[in-house]
């Protein structure tokens, strides 16, 4: 995806499948806990659906819409993660294996480290 695109803007865009089809309207847009770099965008696929998962990356802008380069319905098929709420690495693994991505890349990804005043020892 460009990297010069201001996530924000992403909210609200049509989403299109690989063939042009209209999948949906972009609703939210998750940064990568490593690099603040947008990394997923929940697309809502319909009035009654759920929101979907998407990778930003190899997505791109074009004109007023995001084109994501798989079908419609393996979009529809993403695990049902739920949105509004931060990704886990399993989570986000989950999605690398749904859409056939790099699974090693994605795991050798840097991750935060704990919040400070938490202590991963054990007590």
């Amino acid at each position: 995806m460009q990297s010069d695109i201001d996530p924000r803007g992403l909210i609200g865009r049509k989403a299109f499948d690989r063939d042009g089809t209209k999948i949906g309207t972009v609703d939210e847009v998750y940064l990568d806990d490593a690099t603040g770099q947008p990394e997923w965008a929940a697309v809502r696929t319909g009035l009654f659906s759920r929101d979907a998962f998407v990778p930003l990356e190899p997505s791109e802008v074009v004109g007023e819409g995001l084109r994501v380069p798989y079908s419609r319905e393996v979009i529809k098929g993403a695990p049902d993660l739920g949105v509004g709420r931060h990704l886990s690495p399993e989570q986000e693994l989950r999605l690398y294996h749904h859409y056939g991505m790099d699974v090693a890349s994605a795991r050798e990804r840097p991750h935060p480290p704990p919040d400070e005043g938490d202590d991963p020892r054990p007590e």
